[in-house]
């Protein structure tokens, strides 16, 4: 049986639905300026009318756009992207009075029975037991292995530790990844380990400083962009462990967004903040499966991109699972407080974390848990 819950279409023959009037559109006045009243989406399935009884759902969707008309289908466009001219889909009710319908409650829930109106912990907190979260997420990413598209947002904590970079080194390699964001850290701290067995100077298995160590990451950095990436850097430098050696071993997608904190940067970090957005949002348009772990700027920049629904090839409609992995509630809130309210909690340190998921997920791998194992 799928762990993916079953979409419930809205009943267009309801009232206030069938008799809903067709949806309004007016002219863009002005590259990236929208016209009065536009209407801005929500991470929620929407639909608009187009006269009829024909309603459209708008696919790809993400939080604070517009929907442009292109005939009788719908395009999801950002503001700064919109051309003079465009039909922009105008009106702000979102129950059908203007043509248009946000549909909130598509998907059955996980849990079974109805809540009662007051209860206790109805949040994740640092209290909460997340045994079932795992559970269910383990279901999750073994289905969407195959049938979907799962997407890891990384912060540096990953690489930091032996076991855990071991453990997303076997995730990568056993198909349990298809795309990874992050930013520099990650990748430069991942080669630094991969070349001196350090992150941040540091032994990757005592923690131990090194002597010298501070010079590392530098150094890692300044040989890759000597070589012009990192794919010929792992190549010629011989380095032969970690996730970016998976990544690029599996032709596995990675967007790195830059910061003004950047050393170096690496050379595939993107430096320019709205080509970094772009590529962010090619991946979120794909994501069935997000987990970001311990990275909350990355993790709030991507909730935002995220709709919670996916539009199949076929037509059908599934749910975008999110999870965030930290050891507080402030990324998971504040998510939730941006309109991101189908982000999952795991309140947990991040190297545990994985390490736990890839001890469970290896057992159907067969190998023995010798994936990501270094010397």
């Amino acid at each position: 049986m799928s762990i993916i819950p079953v979409y419930v279409p809205p009943g267009f023959s309801s009232p206030g639905l069938s008799d809903a009037p067709p949806v309004r559109v007016s002219p863009a006045p002005a590259d990236g300026i929208l016209p009065d009243n536009y209407h801005g989406t929500s991470n929620f399935p929407e639909y608009v009318h187009l006269g009829g009884g024909d309603w459209v759902l708008a696919a790809e969707s993400r939080m604070d756009c517009v929907l442009v008309l292109k005939g009788r289908s719908l395009e999801v466009v950002e503001p700064r992207r919109v051309r003079k001219g465009d039909p922009v889909v105008v009106g702000r009710t979102e129950n059908g009075e203007e043509g248009i319908f946000v549909h909130v409650g598509g998907f059955q829930s996980f849990g079974e029975g109805a809540p009662d109106k007051f209860s206790f912990r109805s949040r994740g907190t640092r209290e909460t037991p997340f045994s079932r979260s795992y559970d269910e997420l383990y279901k999750v990413l073994r289905e969407d292995r195959e049938g979907g598209f799962i997407v890891w947002v990384l912060g540096p904590a990953v690489a930091f530790d032996k076991d855990s970079r071991s453990a997303m080194q076997g995730l990568v390699e056993s198909g349990f990844c298809h795309a990874l964001l992050a930013g520099n850290a990650l990748a430069t701290h991942d080669l630094e380990a991969a070349r001196f067995r350090t992150g941040l100077g540091q032994d990757i298995y005592t923690q131990a400083s090194q002597p010298l160590g501070h010079y590392n990451h530098l150094d890692i950095i300044n040989e890759v962009r000597k070589r012009g990436s990192m794919a010929a850097a792992i190549e010629e430098l011989g380095l032969a462990d970690g996730i970016m050696y998976a990544c690029y071993r599996k032709k596995i997608p990675i967007v790195l967004a830059g910061s003004i904190r950047d050393d170096g940067p690496l050379p595939e970090v993107i430096g320019d903040a709205y080509r970094a957005q772009d590529a962010m949002r090619e991946i979120a348009k794909k994501a069935t499966t997000v987990i970001a772990v311990a990275t909350q700027l990355h993790s709030i920049a991507f909730g935002n991109m995220v709709p919670s629904y996916h539009v199949r090839q076929d037509g059908t409609v599934r749910p975008v699972f999110f999870y965030v992995v930290d050891m507080t509630e402030f990324c998971a809130d504040k998510l939730a407080n941006r309109g991101s309210a189908q982000a999952m909690a795991i309140l947990t340190n991040a190297q545990d974390f994985i390490v736990n998921l890839w001890n469970n997920l290896k057992q159907t791998e067969g190998n023995g848990g010798e994936v990501g194992e270094l010397e």
